[in-house]
């Protein structure tokens, strides 16, 4: 293997200092930007400490490339100058910040951990510009496992990260440095990637916070692919408020990146919706580890403190899924990004990496389309659990290993890793991983919380509100959006504005899991949770051609409770849909169980004349799963 560069000519740490440190200095979103508001400190002071903290750590083998002090307090000087005027300034001023090594900086190297792989790009990366301009400090890039192959940061000529949590325990990778940064307040948030679980596992190996786009939300030029079709671009922070806010930054549709898609942009972390469905695995998978068994269902217990309901669910036909991602076709895919160069240089590509990447070269043309046809038959299996659920949670790891561990089952082990963590991009999910505390054997938990495409903002919600009970920062306090009120634990900051805001019942195709859900997540609408209508309504299966819908139609006698799903949109959105919904369907008023009058989806009576009445199951979603 080709030894590290020399660290003399790259800008490594500097040794460890003798400077103390200050602490007592936070460096979430929001405390620096009170400090920054009040002139008690400046971005050079911000610079200045975080240079003083990687200094004192040594070499921890978190960084690949570190700026020099001079050019970050350079950045800072720039930052005063551009923006002198507090109430002018942009989201990320003087925000610190840290790169995973396969994301492109202009001017820096990129090294994917392969020292030989190196180059220097001209342009960064469109997501680390969109910093940039939004005024963060970038201190420089973190280490990784080697071309974002693998999930135990142990891959890299560089050195292996180790969790602060631990000693000896593994951070988790790929974006091992990136979670390591964040979780020994390096700086304030760091970027990594995520195509098995990146983006999840060091975060919940180092205690952090891991968000996982919806894939195409944030755009994947200048990352180096580790699997072009399932990469994303993660973040790491110290809570969901700013995983959020850094994700609304970077998230652009980007019309040269053919994987970009025009997905909703999260705004501020929403408080977290009642009543959510919450699936949870029916036999969740430990291998061994009690521990860990026992705090994922105290985890459990959790969510229905905070009012919302478990629906056990078979998970196999997501694990199926995700075995695919090494099993079958997307192997390949690995060796259309840095095929080429292992090729012609085996000896310089790490051996478990170059080992992992080896079974690639055997699958063929026919291989790939058997896989994509086996990923289609999985993921129409997987839309049976979505029509019962508004959120998967499951371990974020199922168990832990140390360094020493990893290194004598390097493959084995890392599968194991990733056994809740691999099926999340093939399956087009979004993902947070949030700390969940520590299992009884003093290992760090993290419980992972996935949603269809576009409930980004839903997933954080929650995020925010789980962590809340486990040591995280307050968070806005469950309600449906509509009253919200600044109180104990509730931070006026973070909770949107009720003002010009519509709430949608729906009961049939517009629900997660369901056909024309889509439409709801490209229009801004944000889950709020289900609720049961007043016993005024009936339910009927509409004969409606290719793609069965539920028909509600409220009733002079007879009435029953409907489930249904609410959500939150713009009454311009609201516009948008009553122009998409064809007849027998309309818009109209519903009353809830609880009083409240919200907008949702009325059949016309003439249409159910001779529709069956469903009303006895209560929704659509457990009528869907009574029909043979």
């Amino acid at each position: 293997m080709h030894p590290p560069p020399d660290p003399d000519s790259t800008p490594h740490p500097a040794p460890k200092s003798t400077n103390s440190t200050n602490s007592t200095l936070r460096l979430d979103l929001e405390s620096l930007s009170g400090l920054y508001r009040s002139g008690t400190a400046r971005p050079s002071d911000v610079a200045g400490e975080v240079l003083a903290r990687i200094a004192a750590r040594g070499d921890d083998h978190v960084w690949i490339t570190l700026r020099p002090a001079a050019d970050l307090l350079g950045d800072t000087a720039e930052l005063a100058r551009r923006w002198p005027d507090p109430d002018d300034r942009p989201p990320l001023y003087g925000v610190p910040f840290a790169v995973k090594d396969n994301v492109d900086v202009a001017g820096l190297p990129t090294t994917a951990a392969c020292p030989a792989y190196s180059h220097v790009p001209e342009r960064g990366a469109p997501l680390v510009e969109r910093l940039l301009a939004a005024g963060a400090l970038l201190v420089g890039k973190t280490n990784l496992d080697q071309f974002a192959t693998g999930l135990s940061g142990t891959r890299s000529p560089y050195g292996a990260c180790e969790s602060p949590l631990v000693p000896g325990l593994i951070s988790g990778g790929s974006s091992s440095g990136s979670a390591v940064a964040v979780a020994a307040d390096l700086v304030s948030f760091a970027i990594g990637t995520d195509t098995a679980g990146s983006g999840r596992v060091p975060a919940a190996l180092t205690g952090t916070v891991g968000v996982k786009p919806s894939r195409g939300l944030v755009s994947t030029l200048g990352v180096v692919p580790a699997c072009a079709s399932l990469d994303c671009p993660s973040v790491f922070t110290r809570s969901a408020a700013d995983g959020l806010a850094v994700l609304s930054v970077i998230a652009a549709f980007e019309p040269a990146d053919p994987w970009s898609r025009a997905l909703p942009v999260p705004g501020p972390v929403p408080p977290s919706a009642c009543s959510l469905r919450i699936g949870v695995p029916r036999e969740p998978e430990f291998f061994g580890d009690t521990a860990a068994e026992a705090a994922f269902a105290e985890a459990a217990e959790r969510l229905t403190g905070l009012g919302h309901r478990l629906v056990p669910v078979d998970l196999d036909p997501f694990l199926a899924a995700g075995r695919l991602l090494y099993e079958g076709p997307w192997l390949a895919e690995r060796l259309a990004a840095v095929g080429d160069f292992v090729a012609r240089n085996p000896g310089e590509v790490h051996p478990v990496t170059l080992k992992v990447l080896s079974g690639g070269g055997a699958l063929s043309a026919v291989d790939a389309f058997e896989g994509l046809y086996r990923l289609r038959a999985l993921d129409s299996e997987t839309r049976r659990a979505w029509a019962s659920m508004d959120v998967l949670a499951v371990p974020t790891v199922p168990t832990t290993f140390t360094v020493a561990e990893m290194l004598e089952s390097p493959i084995e082990r890392n599968a194991v890793l990733g056994h809740y963590t691999t099926f999340t991009n093939l399956l087009d999910l979004a993902g947070i991983s949030v700390p969940a505390g520590t299992t009884t054997t003093g290992r760090p938990h993290g419980v992972t919380f996935l949603g269809p495409a576009g409930s980004d903002e839903l997933l954080a919600g929650l995020g925010a509100a789980f962590h809340g009970l486990t040591g995280g920062p307050a968070v806005p306090v469950p309600d449906t959006r509509s009253t919200a009120t600044s109180g104990p634990g509730v931070r006026p900051s973070a909770v949107h504005a009720p003002e010009a805001r519509a709430v949608l019942a729906v009961v049939g195709a517009h629900r997660s899991g369901q056909p024309l859900h889509g439409r709801l997540t490209s229009l801004g609408a944000t889950g709020l949770g289900t609720a049961l209508t007043a016993p005024l309504y009936r339910l009927y299966a509409l004969d409606d051609g290719d793609m069965p819908r539920p028909g509600l139609v409220r009733s002079t006698s007879g009435g029953v409770q409907v489930e249904v799903e609410l959500y939150d949109l713009s009454p311009s959105a609201l516009g948008v849909l009553l122009t998409q919904t064809a007849p027998p369907l309309g818009l109209g008023t519903i009353e809830l169980a609880d009083g409240r009058a919200v907008h949702g989806f009325l059949c016309e009576p003439y249409a159910t004349e001779q529709a069956p009445d469903i009303s006895h199951h209560g929704n659509w979603p457990d009528y869907l799963l009574s029909l043979p």
